[in-house]
């Protein structure tokens, strides 16, 4: 899957979270939203230096909330990949558990029908 692709994937599919996601879908949003979270903070810098001072950053708090849902989305259909309920997402809040989370999001998907699809 291309990089367009996974992007047009993720915002038609932005509020579902059944199914299943491949590596490439999901890797391919993330890097999406670090590469939008550099350009809308320096556009924020650009354009409000002031408020960027305060710690506000306008246009990446709505590009943050306009990819939260797809986010949630395809994080969800990627853990379901590898036979993992969605809410395992949440598992990197205990901090340790970013690891596991990593793991599972590299891993390669199950060949084969599993629970989720």
């Amino acid at each position: 899957m291309s990089f367009i692709e996974s992007i047009k994937r993720c915002f038609r599919k932005y509020a579902t979270t059944g199914g299943r996601a491949i590596r490439s879908e999901y890797w391919y949003f993330v890097l999406f939203l670090i590469i939008g979270g550099i350009i809308f903070s320096i556009l924020d810098v650009i354009f409000f230096p002031d408020l960027y001072d305060y710690g506000s950053t306008p246009l990446n708090w709505i590009f943050s909330l306009a990819t939260l849902l797809p986010y949630i989305g395809v994080t969800a259909r990627r853990l379901h990949d590898v036979n993992r309920s969605g809410w395992w997402m949440l598992i990197p809040l205990t901090i340790i558990g970013i690891i596991p989370f990593l793991y599972w999001t590299l891993k390669k998907g199950d060949e084969k029908e599993n629970s989720f699809g």
